[in-house]
Protein backbone atom coordinates (compact mmCIF):
# COMPACT_ATOMS: atom_id res chain seq x y z
CA UNK A 1 0.00 0.00 0.00
CA UNK A 2 1.01 3.94 -0.95
CA UNK A 3 -0.71 7.28 0.46
CA UNK A 4 -2.27 7.37 -2.62
CA UNK A 5 -4.05 3.98 -2.25
CA UNK A 6 -5.71 5.23 0.85
CA UNK A 7 -6.43 8.70 -0.47
CA UNK A 8 -3.57 10.39 0.56
CA UNK A 9 -2.40 12.79 -1.72
CA UNK A 10 0.65 14.88 -0.33
CA UNK A 11 0.81 18.69 -1.95
CA UNK A 12 -1.16 20.02 -5.21
CA UNK A 13 1.81 18.78 -7.84
CA UNK A 14 1.05 15.79 -9.56
CA UNK A 15 3.05 12.41 -9.39
CA UNK A 16 4.88 11.25 -12.59
CA UNK A 17 3.86 7.77 -13.79
CA UNK A 18 4.99 5.67 -11.30
CA UNK A 19 5.37 8.09 -8.58
CA UNK A 20 9.23 6.85 -8.38
CA UNK A 21 12.54 8.09 -8.85
CA UNK A 22 12.98 5.85 -11.93
CA UNK A 23 9.97 8.59 -13.46
CA UNK A 24 13.72 10.13 -14.30
CA UNK A 25 14.53 9.10 -17.42
CA UNK A 26 17.34 7.12 -17.52
CA UNK A 27 17.61 6.48 -13.34
CA UNK A 28 17.41 2.76 -12.22
CA UNK A 29 17.09 1.30 -9.07
CA UNK A 30 18.66 -2.25 -7.97
CA UNK A 31 18.37 -3.87 -4.71
CA UNK A 32 19.12 -6.92 -2.56
CA UNK A 33 17.38 -7.74 0.57
CA UNK A 34 19.10 -10.18 3.20
CA UNK A 35 16.61 -12.20 5.71
CA UNK A 36 18.37 -14.97 7.27
CA UNK A 37 17.59 -16.61 10.32
CA UNK A 38 16.09 -14.45 13.92
CA UNK A 39 18.83 -11.83 13.46
CA UNK A 40 19.79 -10.54 10.10
CA UNK A 41 17.31 -8.48 8.65
CA UNK A 42 19.39 -5.94 6.37
CA UNK A 43 20.29 -5.37 2.54
CA UNK A 44 21.40 -3.04 0.29
CA UNK A 45 19.94 -0.15 -2.60
CA UNK A 46 21.64 1.17 -5.60
CA UNK A 47 20.48 3.57 -7.42
CA UNK A 48 22.32 3.98 -11.48
CA UNK A 49 21.75 7.71 -12.90
CA UNK A 50 22.96 7.45 -16.58
CA UNK A 51 26.00 6.40 -16.95
CA UNK A 52 28.08 9.44 -17.13
CA UNK A 53 29.40 12.35 -14.83
CA UNK A 54 26.38 14.95 -13.93
CA UNK A 55 25.47 17.69 -12.63
CA UNK A 56 25.03 17.67 -8.46
CA UNK A 57 24.84 18.63 -4.94
CA UNK A 58 24.09 17.69 -1.34
CA UNK A 59 22.92 19.09 1.87
CA UNK A 60 23.84 17.96 5.24
CA UNK A 61 20.76 18.30 8.07
CA UNK A 62 22.78 17.01 10.49
CA UNK A 63 25.85 14.93 10.59
CA UNK A 64 25.96 11.82 12.26
CA UNK A 65 25.60 9.63 9.50
CA UNK A 66 27.62 8.62 6.08
CA UNK A 67 27.84 9.89 2.51
CA UNK A 68 31.08 8.86 1.10
CA UNK A 69 32.19 10.97 -1.72
CA UNK A 70 30.73 13.72 -0.79
CA UNK A 71 33.28 16.13 -0.85
CA UNK A 72 34.38 15.28 -4.20
CA UNK A 73 30.97 16.39 -5.07
CA UNK A 74 31.00 19.35 -3.25
CA UNK A 75 34.71 20.45 -4.83
CA UNK A 76 33.50 19.46 -8.50
CA UNK A 77 29.71 19.65 -8.29
CA UNK A 78 29.47 16.65 -10.48
CA UNK A 79 28.62 12.91 -9.31
CA UNK A 80 30.31 10.24 -11.53
CA UNK A 81 29.14 7.04 -9.69
CA UNK A 82 26.31 4.66 -8.74
CA UNK A 83 24.90 5.37 -5.30
CA UNK A 84 24.53 2.95 -2.98
CA UNK A 85 22.69 2.85 0.72
CA UNK A 86 22.79 0.22 3.17
CA UNK A 87 23.70 -0.25 6.58
CA UNK A 88 26.13 1.56 8.90
CA UNK A 89 28.83 -1.06 9.07
CA UNK A 90 28.56 -2.42 5.83
CA UNK A 91 29.79 0.91 3.95
CA UNK A 92 33.20 -0.69 3.21
CA UNK A 93 32.18 -3.51 1.73
CA UNK A 94 29.84 -2.00 -0.68
CA UNK A 95 31.66 0.91 -1.56
CA UNK A 96 34.74 -1.51 -2.25
CA UNK A 97 32.27 -3.93 -4.23
CA UNK A 98 31.23 -0.76 -6.98
CA UNK A 99 35.03 0.35 -6.91
CA UNK A 100 35.79 -3.07 -8.10
CA UNK A 101 33.00 -4.31 -10.01
CA UNK A 102 33.19 -6.49 -12.70
CA UNK A 103 31.93 -4.85 -15.53
CA UNK A 104 33.35 -1.34 -14.04
CA UNK A 105 30.88 0.91 -13.02
CA UNK A 106 33.88 3.70 -12.36
CA UNK A 107 36.62 5.35 -14.25
CA UNK A 108 39.87 4.07 -13.24
CA UNK A 109 39.64 6.94 -10.44
CA UNK A 110 36.78 7.42 -8.33
CA UNK A 111 34.90 7.76 -5.33
CA UNK A 112 32.00 5.62 -4.60
CA UNK A 113 28.81 7.55 -3.34
CA UNK A 114 27.67 5.13 -0.30
CA UNK A 115 25.23 6.23 2.20
CA UNK A 116 24.28 4.66 5.48
CA UNK A 117 21.61 4.03 8.14
CA UNK A 118 21.94 1.87 11.20
CA UNK A 119 19.94 -1.26 11.47
CA UNK A 120 21.56 -2.08 14.59
CA UNK A 121 17.68 -2.61 16.61
CA UNK A 122 16.48 -5.46 14.20
CA UNK A 123 19.88 -6.87 12.67
CA UNK A 124 22.78 -8.18 13.45
CA UNK A 125 24.88 -5.36 12.30
CA UNK A 126 28.13 -6.32 13.69
CA UNK A 127 27.77 -9.92 11.92
CA UNK A 128 28.50 -7.50 8.24
CA UNK A 129 26.32 -10.16 6.42
CA UNK A 130 26.14 -7.69 3.40
CA UNK A 131 28.22 -9.33 0.97
CA UNK A 132 30.06 -8.28 -2.25
CA UNK A 133 27.87 -11.02 -4.07
CA UNK A 134 24.78 -8.63 -2.70
CA UNK A 135 25.52 -5.63 -3.57
CA UNK A 136 26.84 -6.94 -7.13
CA UNK A 137 23.39 -8.76 -7.54
CA UNK A 138 21.86 -4.99 -6.51
CA UNK A 139 23.95 -3.87 -9.20
CA UNK A 140 23.44 -6.26 -11.96
CA UNK A 141 19.05 -6.17 -11.19
CA UNK A 142 19.14 -2.72 -11.45
CA UNK A 143 16.24 -1.29 -13.39
CA UNK A 144 13.34 1.61 -14.49
CA UNK A 145 9.70 1.19 -13.16
CA UNK A 146 8.55 0.27 -9.93
CA UNK A 147 10.71 0.44 -6.91
CA UNK A 148 10.14 -2.11 -4.16
CA UNK A 149 9.25 -0.53 -0.66
CA UNK A 150 9.59 -1.02 2.76
CA UNK A 151 11.53 -3.95 4.34
CA UNK A 152 13.49 -3.86 0.82
CA UNK A 153 17.01 -3.58 0.05
CA UNK A 154 19.11 -1.39 2.62
CA UNK A 155 15.73 -0.30 4.33
CA UNK A 156 15.12 -3.84 5.22
CA UNK A 157 15.93 -3.61 8.82
CA UNK A 158 14.84 0.50 9.31
CA UNK A 159 12.13 2.34 12.07
CA UNK A 160 10.73 5.65 10.78
CA UNK A 161 9.25 7.39 13.75
CA UNK A 162 8.80 4.24 15.83
CA UNK A 163 7.35 2.14 13.62
CA UNK A 164 8.85 0.00 10.65
CA UNK A 165 10.23 1.78 8.19
CA UNK A 166 12.99 1.68 5.26
CA UNK A 167 13.08 2.46 1.84
CA UNK A 168 10.52 4.77 -0.53
CA UNK A 169 10.11 6.83 -3.06
CA UNK A 170 8.13 9.32 -4.84
CA UNK A 171 8.09 11.68 -7.47
CA UNK A 172 6.34 14.83 -9.17
CA UNK A 173 5.51 16.54 -12.40
CA UNK A 174 6.24 20.08 -13.16
CA UNK A 175 5.91 22.87 -16.41
CA UNK A 176 9.14 24.78 -15.85
CA UNK A 177 10.15 26.83 -18.93
CA UNK A 178 7.01 25.68 -20.60
CA UNK A 179 7.84 22.04 -20.49
CA UNK A 180 6.88 19.07 -18.09
CA UNK A 181 10.00 18.22 -15.46
CA UNK A 182 9.92 15.08 -13.19
CA UNK A 183 11.52 15.35 -9.63
CA UNK A 184 12.14 11.90 -8.09
CA UNK A 185 13.16 11.31 -4.49
CA UNK A 186 14.23 8.32 -3.04
CA UNK A 187 14.16 7.39 0.96
CA UNK A 188 16.25 5.32 3.50
CA UNK A 189 13.66 6.33 6.41
CA UNK A 190 15.15 5.30 9.86
CA UNK A 191 14.80 8.81 11.51
CA UNK A 192 12.31 10.12 14.23
CA UNK A 193 10.08 10.25 17.00
CA UNK A 194 6.80 8.74 17.15
CA UNK A 195 5.58 11.46 19.12
CA UNK A 196 6.81 13.91 16.50
CA UNK A 197 5.10 12.31 13.58
CA UNK A 198 2.59 14.63 12.09
CA UNK A 199 0.76 13.89 8.45
CA UNK A 200 -0.89 16.62 6.95
CA UNK A 201 -1.22 18.24 10.17
CA UNK A 202 -2.60 15.09 12.07
CA UNK A 203 -0.64 14.30 14.71
CA UNK A 204 -0.28 10.88 14.47
CA UNK A 205 2.34 9.83 16.25
CA UNK A 206 0.42 11.18 19.39
CA UNK A 207 -3.18 9.57 18.44
CA UNK A 208 -0.87 6.34 17.95
CA UNK A 209 1.43 6.12 20.87
CA UNK A 210 2.72 3.31 21.83
CA UNK A 211 -0.15 2.69 24.23
CA UNK A 212 -1.64 1.20 21.01
CA UNK A 213 0.91 0.74 18.52
CA UNK A 214 4.75 -0.70 20.93
CA UNK A 215 7.53 0.98 20.31
CA UNK A 216 10.74 -1.60 19.26
CA UNK A 217 12.35 -2.51 22.47
CA UNK A 218 15.70 -1.54 23.36
CA UNK A 219 15.65 1.46 20.86
CA UNK A 220 18.06 4.44 21.36
CA UNK A 221 16.58 7.85 22.69
CA UNK A 222 13.35 8.79 20.28
CA UNK A 223 14.88 10.35 17.50
CA UNK A 224 18.10 8.83 17.42
CA UNK A 225 18.46 7.19 13.51
CA UNK A 226 19.09 8.78 10.12
CA UNK A 227 18.02 9.33 6.91
CA UNK A 228 19.09 9.27 3.71
CA UNK A 229 17.41 11.20 0.81
CA UNK A 230 18.66 10.87 -3.02
CA UNK A 231 16.76 13.58 -5.43
CA UNK A 232 17.25 13.08 -9.32
CA UNK A 233 15.85 15.83 -11.85
CA UNK A 234 15.76 16.01 -15.88
CA UNK A 235 15.86 19.70 -15.33
CA UNK A 236 18.85 21.08 -16.73
CA UNK A 237 20.41 22.67 -13.22
CA UNK A 238 23.66 23.67 -12.55
CA UNK A 239 25.44 22.64 -8.75
CA UNK A 240 24.32 25.09 -6.53
CA UNK A 241 20.80 24.51 -7.79
CA UNK A 242 20.70 21.14 -7.43
CA UNK A 243 22.11 22.01 -3.69
CA UNK A 244 19.20 24.03 -3.32
CA UNK A 245 17.10 21.12 -4.19
CA UNK A 246 18.95 18.49 -1.66
CA UNK A 247 18.10 21.28 1.03
CA UNK A 248 14.67 21.39 0.50
CA UNK A 249 14.49 17.49 0.59
CA UNK A 250 14.97 18.52 4.44
CA UNK A 251 12.32 20.38 4.55
CA UNK A 252 9.87 17.09 3.67
CA UNK A 253 11.54 15.69 6.51
CA UNK A 254 10.50 18.04 8.41
CA UNK A 255 6.86 18.57 7.26
CA UNK A 256 6.74 15.38 9.14
CA UNK A 257 7.98 15.97 12.28
CA UNK A 258 11.45 15.05 11.42
CA UNK A 259 14.02 17.28 13.09
CA UNK A 260 17.31 16.62 12.27
CA UNK A 261 18.28 15.80 15.98
CA UNK A 262 21.65 15.56 17.22
CA UNK A 263 22.24 11.57 17.16
CA UNK A 264 20.48 11.32 13.49
CA UNK A 265 22.57 11.41 10.68
CA UNK A 266 20.42 13.15 7.80
CA UNK A 267 21.91 13.62 4.18
CA UNK A 268 20.72 14.72 1.29
CA UNK A 269 22.00 14.59 -2.74
CA UNK A 270 20.52 15.50 -5.99
CA UNK A 271 21.38 14.79 -9.60
CA UNK A 272 20.26 16.80 -12.53
CA UNK A 273 20.43 14.72 -16.17
CA UNK A 274 19.32 18.19 -18.28
CA UNK A 275 23.05 18.77 -18.66
CA UNK A 276 25.28 15.96 -20.79
CA UNK A 277 28.90 15.40 -22.53
CA UNK A 278 30.15 17.32 -19.31
CA UNK A 279 33.35 15.93 -19.62
CA UNK A 280 35.00 14.62 -22.96
CA UNK A 281 37.67 16.34 -25.62
CA UNK A 282 35.85 19.82 -25.68
CA UNK A 283 37.91 22.56 -24.12
CA UNK A 284 33.95 23.86 -23.32
CA UNK A 285 30.76 22.45 -23.28
CA UNK A 286 27.46 24.06 -23.71
CA UNK A 287 25.23 24.31 -20.94
CA UNK A 288 21.56 24.98 -19.84
CA UNK A 289 20.22 25.87 -16.59
CA UNK A 290 16.67 26.70 -15.56
CA UNK A 291 16.15 30.32 -14.70
CA UNK A 292 16.27 31.09 -11.08
CA UNK A 293 13.08 32.48 -10.73
CA UNK A 294 11.73 29.72 -12.24
CA UNK A 295 13.36 27.13 -9.99
CA UNK A 296 10.64 27.39 -7.12
CA UNK A 297 8.24 24.97 -8.69
CA UNK A 298 11.55 22.33 -8.11
CA UNK A 299 12.07 23.27 -4.86
CA UNK A 300 8.36 22.52 -4.13
CA UNK A 301 8.19 19.19 -5.84
CA UNK A 302 11.25 18.18 -4.00
CA UNK A 303 9.57 18.77 -0.79
CA UNK A 304 6.04 17.63 -1.94
CA UNK A 305 7.89 13.88 -3.19
CA UNK A 306 10.16 13.75 -0.40
CA UNK A 307 7.68 13.53 2.06
CA UNK A 308 5.09 11.56 0.30
CA UNK A 309 8.36 8.81 -0.27
CA UNK A 310 8.62 8.91 4.07
CA UNK A 311 4.70 8.00 3.88
CA UNK A 312 5.32 5.36 1.50
CA UNK A 313 7.91 3.70 3.32
CA UNK A 314 5.86 3.35 6.34
CA UNK A 315 2.66 2.31 4.36
CA UNK A 316 4.94 -0.39 2.36
CA UNK A 317 6.65 -1.64 5.60
CA UNK A 318 5.16 -4.52 7.68
CA UNK A 319 5.76 -5.60 11.20
CA UNK A 320 9.71 -7.21 11.26
CA UNK A 321 10.52 -9.34 14.57
CA UNK A 322 14.29 -9.44 14.47
CA UNK A 323 17.75 -9.67 16.80
CA UNK A 324 16.89 -10.23 20.41
CA UNK A 325 13.33 -10.87 19.27
CA UNK A 326 13.00 -6.94 19.19
CA UNK A 327 9.99 -6.38 17.16
CA UNK A 328 9.23 -3.14 14.73
CA UNK A 329 5.05 -2.90 14.37
CA UNK A 330 4.20 -1.61 10.89
CA UNK A 331 2.03 1.87 10.82
CA UNK A 332 -0.44 -0.04 8.65
CA UNK A 333 -2.73 1.88 6.16
CA UNK A 334 -6.24 0.67 7.30
CA UNK A 335 -4.58 2.26 10.63
CA UNK A 336 -3.21 5.48 9.44
CA UNK A 337 -6.54 5.60 7.01
CA UNK A 338 -8.92 5.15 10.27
CA UNK A 339 -6.41 7.93 12.07
CA UNK A 340 -6.41 10.30 9.52
CA UNK A 341 -10.27 10.15 8.25
CA UNK A 342 -12.51 11.99 10.86
CA UNK A 343 -9.72 15.24 9.85
CA UNK A 344 -11.03 15.26 6.68
CA UNK A 345 -7.53 15.05 4.79
CA UNK A 346 -8.23 11.99 2.68
CA UNK A 347 -9.69 12.13 -0.69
Amino acid sequence: MRARDIGLEIGSRAPGPGNAITDVEGVRVGMTTVVEGDDVRTGVTVVLPPPEPLFAGCHRLNGNGELTGLEWIRECGMLTTPVAITNTFSVGVVRDTIATANPPTLDDWALPVVGETWDGVLNDIRAQRVTPEHVSAALAHAHDGPVTEGNAGGGTGMICHGFKGGTGTASRVVEVAGRPTSVGVLVQANHGARERLTIEGVRVGTLLGPDLVPLPGAQAAEGAGSIIGIVATDAPLLPGQCDALAQRAALGVARLGGAGEISSGDLFLCFATGNRGLVGDAPLSALHMVRLDLVNELLYATIEATEEAIVNALLAAETMTGAGGRTAHALGAERLAETLRPFGVLR
